[in-house]
């Protein structure tokens, strides 16, 4: 599949998606920049690591924006909590060129993209209410 088919087919999928479709390709995006970002650090490579970094930033700040207070109650306060955490650990690693930080946003993302993936097929299930 060439560039522009590529990106019309994941525009596509995301127009289709439900909500907590577009959540997981969140998550799934913001790893994905986390682990670039990881590969610029090790090639010394500091436009990839800042565009990376950049991107995965962007999409986590997406994520907290679309936190709803209300019905989330504390789930959405410590998601809030983790969410500028990882901002933070971002930033400190595109300042000191670090894989740490970034390591450990990956692992966190992971983490909270497990628990999502549960949660959504529970909730295409019937069985829960996201």
């Amino acid at each position: 599949m060439n560039k522009s088919g590529a990106s019309q087919y994941r525009q596509m999928a995301v127009k289709t998606a439900n909500r907590g479709q577009v959540l997981l390709m969140l998550y799934e995006g913001a790893i994905q920049h986390v682990k670039r970002a990881i590969l610029a650090v090790d090639k010394k490579d500091i436009a990839g690591k800042g565009v990376s970094i950049g991107k995965a930033h962007d999409i986590i700040n997406e994520l907290m924006n679309t936190l709803d207070f209300e019905v989330g109650g504390q789930v959405a306060i410590d998601l809030d909590r983790l969410y500028h955490f990882m901002t933070e650990q971002l930033v400190k690693a595109n300042l000191e060129s670090s894989k740490d930080p970034l390591v450990q946003v990956q692992k966190l993302l992971e983490t909270l993209l497990s628990g999502w993936k549960q949660a959504v097929e529970q909730v295409n299930k019937g069985s829960a209410k996201v």
